[in-house]
């Protein structure tokens, strides 16, 4: 049974995710939280495998929150929910450890395979999500370096150079079928480059990796 917290500071929007979690026979939501506050509190007191996070809400936010929650509760991962449209936020709550993010409108299918995705361990970043918030927060990213020259090392000069196509492959948001569709591997050698990437880096997910990549310079935003 995957355990979920809900963090939102809408009751109705709360009861909606309830509905469709609850409908699952391997999902349970064991709390609520209507602010980043109490979100912490109660992951602190639940231990939930997942918590569904909201962005934008009074006091304490939610990047703030996952940044808490990250530190404190490094069990539970936490899967940001955004609106696209008003909300620019889902990059800097990558970077304070989220696991993903969804926008809001998402189909429920879409949803409950996300939460099982970050329930295991995996990162749920939407290609055409990633290159649009990538796009928006542009102008936040360093430049590769002040002359134009080569990416900040950051510990890329450990990865070989065939680590390194596949990292910028993840970066672009393709999953390990489409990378091995690409590099004319077999996705079994796809996932064990990606192992030993996020091995060599300190990583803790593909969204760690994202973010990386384009903190260096590796990639960037199309």
């Amino acid at each position: 049974m995957i355990t979920i917290l809900l963090v939102d500071d809408e009751p109705l929007l709360r009861l909606g995710f309830r509905l469709v979690l609850e409908s699952q026979p391997d999902l349970t939501v064991v709390g609520e939280a209507a602010d980043g506050g109490a979100a912490v509190a109660r992951t602190a007191e639940l231990d939930p495998d997942v918590v569904l996070m909201d962005v934008r809400m009074p006091g304490v936010d939610g990047i703030t929150a996952t940044r808490e929650i990250v530190r404190g509760s490094p069990r539970s991962r936490v899967l940001i929910l955004t609106t696209f449209d008003v909300d620019e936020y889902a990059f800097p709550g990558l970077k304070a450890g989220a696991s993903g993010f969804l926008l809001k409108n998402v189909p429920p299918d879409d949803l409950l395979t996300a939460i099982r995705a970050v329930a295991r361990g995996d990162a749920v970043v939407a290609p055409t999500v990633t290159r649009r918030l990538l796009d928006t927060v542009a102008d936040r990213l360093p430049d590769p370096a002040p002359d134009g020259g080569p990416p900040t090392a950051r510990g890329l000069h450990r990865l070989t150079e065939r680590e390194l196509e596949v990292l910028e492959k993840v970066a672009a948001g393709l999953s390990n079928a489409e990378i091995a569709g690409e590099l004319a591997l077999s996705e079994a050698t796809v996932k064990t480059h990606v192992g030993r990437i996020l091995g060599k880096l300190e990583l803790r997910d593909r969204v760690q990796a994202v973010v990386l990549a384009y903190e260096t310079g590796l990639v960037r935003p199309r």
